[in-house]
């Protein structure tokens, strides 16, 4: 599943776990050059910019980070409200789901204002990760290339590229950074379903991803 953005894989996770956050059903162990994910629309149109925050009756969690933990969002304003609002609240899990590792809670309540079901359960477990690790993310992380549609079922599909050249592991006992080399599996690719719930969020239910990606490569 996010968020990307930050590695792990100088310590003991696996390859697939490092760098992104998957969520069940994820596939980073596709064949190599194959770019397809299962639920991405990527013939949807490009989308808006998250700078737009919502209207809905929901109050949001205040996202706090360390300031070393930052983000460069290049998803583009399209001056559509519904798709706008997609976006900001998909911005805002991302960011979530760093805070709860930087505040070491496998159950922030933030990441879990903006996602459910597999979604929310494959961060609990990217988190916990990081907390039995002792160590949380740093650096930039750039998103990118989204696409964005909004279904006649009430869901919107949105993929998306990330970049985590530029993310590492801080381990929190040494503050140490594992600075390490970028390769074409810093670029990961994300689809993920969205549905507004009672309150006018947009959760994310479902998200997948695949490290590697022609479509994400700079």
């Amino acid at each position: 599943m996010n968020r990307r953005p930050t590695l792990l894989a100088a310590i003991t996770l696996t390859a697939a776990a490092a760098l992104t956050l998957s969520a069940c059903g994820s596939d980073d162990d596709s064949p190599e050059g194959n770019d397809k994910i299962a639920g991405a629309d990527t013939g949807g149109e490009k989308s808006a910019s998250p700078s737009a925050l919502a209207s809905s009756s929901a109050e949001r969690p205040k996202i706090e980070l360390p300031s070393d933990v930052t983000y460069k969002f290049e998803w583009k304003k399209t001056g559509d409200p519904e798709k706008d609002a997609v976006l900001s609240d998909a911005e805002q899990r991302i960011k979530a789901v760093d805070m709860a590792i930087a505040e070491q809670d496998p159950l922030h309540e933030a990441y879990r204002f903006y996602s459910e079901g597999t979604a929310a359960a494959g961060s609990e477990t990217y988190i916990k990760e990081f907390v039995d690790h002792k160590a949380r993310t740093t650096g930039l992380t750039r998103y990118y290339n989204e696409s964005l549609s909004i279904k006649d079922n009430g869901t919107a599909a949105l993929v998306y590229c990330e970049d985590q050249s530029k993310a590492f592991n801080k381990f929190l006992k040494t503050g140490k950074t594992d600075v390490t080399p970028v390769t074409k599996d810093s670029y990961v690719i994300y689809a993920g379903t969205l549905r507004q719930n009672k309150n006018g969020v947009w959760v994310t239910e479902t998200l997948t991803s695949q490290r590697g990606s022609a479509k994400c490569q700079p």
